[in-house]
């Protein structure tokens, strides 16, 4: 959700001013975007884990005018960088001092418009560097996949590569569509980021590699200590 009442500057701060966490909308479209925001959000969490000072969420409700709860947008997921990996409940502007680098929106046919106008134009005016747009569900938007960076205070599209990736300049990471999901690409260490599915089977795997481990370490003990006993 997003007004589309222009920024104005700090209403009168009142003590007693509720800022609400939910509005009873339900989490996403369908259980296909709502998967995708699970899988971006986790993917990019793995990826910041070193760093402490990179904020990654989504569905939260960002308010950005202090004294008016109706000033507020929800970003399907937001990646802020400089502020404390913690917690929150809402996301105040005024408070962290820090607006999201990067925005994405998993849109669809019944958000298109407020996709595309009113977050569209209230990310610029709040100066999200990058803001991407992507329609799992192949309903309307032209690639599925678009981008638009912030230069000299406007948005102006991405260029998309020849593999029909999106590179983001403030994660340092390519994007690619690949049918429902969106994949990311680490160019630096050559390697996809793993979606949540991918690094669990792949725990999995590490975890059994090192049971049998344990177990052959186990009978090779047995196995010395039988043939000291014997001699």
């Amino acid at each position: 959700m997003v007004t589309t009442t222009p920024i104005l500057p700090p209403a009168p701060a009142a003590a007693d001013v509720y800022y609400p966490e939910a509005d009873g909308q339900p989490v996403a479209e369908t259980d296909v975007h709502r998967q995708l925001m699970f899988e971006l959000i986790s993917m990019l969490q793995a990826f910041f884990r070193d760093d402490p000072h990179v904020y990654i969420s989504g569905n939260l409700f960002v308010y950005y005018r202090e004294g008016d709860p109706r000033q507020v947008v929800a970003p399907d997921v937001f990646v802020v960088p400089g502020i404390p990996n913690e917690q929150r409940r809402i996301y105040k502007l005024w408070e962290e001092g820090v607006v999201p680098a990067v925005v994405f929106e998993l849109t669809s046919r019944s958000t298109r418009r407020e996709d595309l106008r009113s977050k569209y134009d209230l990310y610029e005016r709040l100066g999200v560097t990058e803001y991407f747009l992507f329609d799992p569900l192949d309903e309307y938007l032209r690639p599925p996949l678009q981008g638009y960076r912030l230069r000299q205070g406007r948005y102006r599209p991405l260029a998309v590569d020849s593999d029909g990736s999106l590179w983001s300049a403030a994660l340092g990471l390519a994007l690619h569509a690949r049918g429902e999901h969106l994949r990311l690409y680490d160019p630096e260490r050559q390697r996809w980021l793993p979606m949540p599915q991918e690094a669990e089977a792949a725990w999995r795997a590490a975890e059994e590699r090192a049971l049998v481990a344990e177990a052959e370490v186990a009978r090779l003990r047995a196995l010395l200590s039988d043939r000291g006993q014997a001699s």
